[in-house]
């Protein structure tokens, strides 16, 4: 699930912001009301009026009633291809993607309840389900190609850290590294929910991303 940060949005124009306050309101009345009474049994009309807006307004940001439930931020994808094309030229891949990835999630502890819920909805319906499962990896591919694209542009670092060497931008290196680095986010989540009084989720994030830097490294016996 995609879900908008307060730090992502304060980037906006005051317009800007207020749009994405309207979508957030909508998608989380929309994933509320379906884990309470079944995403079939949700009409727009319940899901505008639960939002404070009118049904008009619904469908200027979702194009169907399903959107709402599946479409959670469809701005973050865009916003975390940017950050990892505008990332520092010293900063390796993994590390740029890294840093997209924690300031769209910089809120998950505040938002994990939704998290759960929206989980619930999908699901608990099949034709949701393949609808989320789609947007994921819609979702990877175009991280994949900003990672094409940034090694392209700038390479990686090279082996003293000095600069950056020329980089292929193709192959099997981009598409493996955004799955990756989505399967790290999952295990982050995944392990904070169970230890949610014992460590910070960006914290958790981190570790996580520090074993992958690392090449994933077995833990001493």
């Amino acid at each position: 699930m995609q879900l908008m940060s307060e730090k992502g949005a304060a980037r906006g124009g005051l317009r800007e912001r207020k749009k994405r306050a309207t979508r957030a309101a909508l998608s989380e009345a929309a994933v509320r009301l379906a884990a309470e009474h079944g995403a079939e049994k949700v009409t727009v009309e319940a899901i505008s009026a639960a939002a404070g807006v009118s049904v008009r307004t619904f469908f200027n940001y979702f194009d169907s009633r399903d959107d709402a439930f599946v479409v959670v931020d469809a701005d973050a994808g865009a916003r975390m291809r940017r950050a990892v094309l505008e990332a520092p030229a010293e900063l390796s891949p993994l590390a740029a993607l890294r840093e997209a990835m924690a300031a769209e999630l910089a809120e998950a502890e505040q938002q994990h309840e939704l998290w759960r819920l929206h989980a619930k909805v999908l699901h608990a319906s099949p034709h949701l389900l393949a609808r989320g499962v789609g947007a994921h990896m819609a979702a990877e591919a175009d991280l994949a190609d900003a990672i094409a694209e940034r090694l392209r542009r700038v390479g990686v670092p090279d082996a003293a850290g000095s600069g950056p060497e020329p980089g292929p931008g193709s192959g099997l290196y981009p598409r493996l590294l955004a799955a990756v680095a989505g399967a790290a986010v999952r295990t982050s989540m995944d392990h904070w929910s169970a230890h949610q009084e014992e460590a910070v989720f960006l914290d958790v994030f981190h570790e996580v991303f520090t074993l992958l830097a690392a090449g994933l490294p077995a833990p001493p016996a």
